[in-house]
């Protein structure tokens, strides 16, 4: 598999990433992972081929636009260099839109990032899609 980040694997739709950041919806699941959030959703019906992927870093805590690209340039970079074991997944089992949110108040290095993210796609991995849980207790 290429280790890409296509524009296919970005992101873009608005109305996901409403439907991401709505509060109190009981179809995004999320966890911390310092120094990460993550936020996610599975939709089971229209997985897209690869899922997609949105990163953000506050402007409140990074001013300068120069620090919060590199931030995100190096959670992109962690993200498109371990994201194989996350694709490997059958589209119904992992998670079809994700959010990375950078919650550190201080810019991270690039090995703290890459451990962090391991750790989260591990996560994910791993975690049960909501929408079989709540089969299973029905």
């Amino acid at each position: 598999m290429k280790q890409t980040f296509g524009k296919s694997e970005r992101l873009c739709n608005l109305h996901i990433i409403g439907r991401l950041f709505k509060k109190g919806s009981p179809e995004v699941q999320t966890f911390y992972n310092y120094p990460f959030r993550v936020l996610y959703i599975y939709a089971p019906e229209t997985p897209p081929t690869l899922p997609q992927v949105l990163f953000s870093v506050s402007k409140r805590h990074f001013k300068k636009a120069v620090d919060r690209n590199l931030i995100r340039r190096r959670c992109r970079e962690t993200y498109r260099l371990h994201k194989s074991t996350l694709v490997s997944l059958p589209p119904e089992t992992r998670p079809s839109y994700i959010a990375f949110l950078y919650l550190a108040k201080e810019i991270a290095s690039y090995d703290v990032i890459e451990t962090a993210m391991k750790q989260s796609l591990k996560k994910l991995e791993k975690l049960p899609p909501a929408f079989l849980k709540d089969q299973s207790n029905s």
